[in-house]
């Protein structure tokens, strides 16, 4: 009833599954990670503690390999399927006799895709072909590998939900819990778009884009980012225009003139003196 992928990024040790799914709220239900131990997908019947059983197993060391074997001979895990990687890189799945056809897996280095109920068996070496060739970082790897899957038929019964989740490769510390990356789409017709387009304004605050936030950011934020984003551009009549729609809202006048001295906001700081 599922497709995933999971994925390692070489280059920086950070982990990651992408998975949709005809169920509501797949993000709840199928990804289990820790930083710096691995990363876990249970599918189709499994056992909803199994997630957190695969992953206290890779932290104790075992090997994914070992923890899938171990699994798929348990006879209460008959319908399940399952799929772990470690903050290594070595992967490991398994597609369990009961599971819903069509079903499988498909295991390449540092990564893995597996479906259950697909509409195909397309499906699989799709999501395969478009990880390994895929350009950017792991998060537009993995929806790149996501979104072919759903191209390719995904799953039989059609489409409401998706979710990506990328942690980091070393442990979390108090300053960072390692998570890079959580987003969730529950109920939707095309959860892997809007998914996409999660990724995408998550992206757009990261990197401090204020031109899309000022398009795709909550409406009672979108003057702010304007205001920053012409500010940036130079357009000191579009900034000043932006800080008057603010100020004429009942509240952001007071909260903008409290921002003015945080160092977070230098820009606001910036455009208030200016104006």
């Amino acid at each position: 009833m599922t497709f995933s992928v999971l994925g390692r990024d070489a280059a920086t040790g950070d982990l990651g599954i992408a998975v949709s799914s005809c169920i509501l709220a797949v993000g709840r239900a199928v990804p289990t990670a820790r930083p710096g131990v691995g990363i876990v997908a249970v599918q189709a019947r499994s056992r909803r503690g199994l997630g957190n059983s695969l992953l206290a197993g890779l932290a104790d060391g075992t090997s994914p390999a070992a923890l899938v074997h171990r699994a798929a001979h348990a006879a209460e895990d008959a319908e399940r399927q399952i799929a772990v990687l470690d903050a290594t890189g070595s992967v490991a799945a398994d597609t369990g006799p009961g599971s819903f056809p069509v079903s499988g897996h498909l295991v390449g280095e540092g990564f893995s895709v597996q479906g259950n109920m697909l509409a195909g068996e397309d499906v699989l070496p799709a999501m395969a072909q478009a990880f390994t060739t895929a350009r950017g970082d792991l998060p537009d790897r993995l929806l790149a590998a996501l979104t072919a899957g759903q191209d390719a038929g995904g799953d039989l019964r059609g489409r409401q939900s998706a979710a990506l989740l990328v942690v980091s490769g070393g442990p979390a510390t108090d300053e960072d819990d390692g998570v890079r990356i959580d987003l969730r789409v529950d109920d939707s017709g095309g959860p892997v778009a809007q998914l996409r387009m999660l990724r995408n304004l998550q992206r757009a605050y990261d990197e401090g884009d204020y031109e899309t936030l000022a398009v795709f950011a909550p409406e009672g934020a979108r003057d702010l980012y304007a205001a920053l984003a012409a500010a940036r551009r130079g357009d000191r009549g579009a900034a000043r225009e932006a800080l008057d729609a603010m100020r004429s809202r009942p509240g952001w006048a007071s909260w903008l003139a409290s921002m003015a001295a945080d160092d977070r906001m230098k820009g606001v700081s910036r455009l208030l003196e200016d104006h």
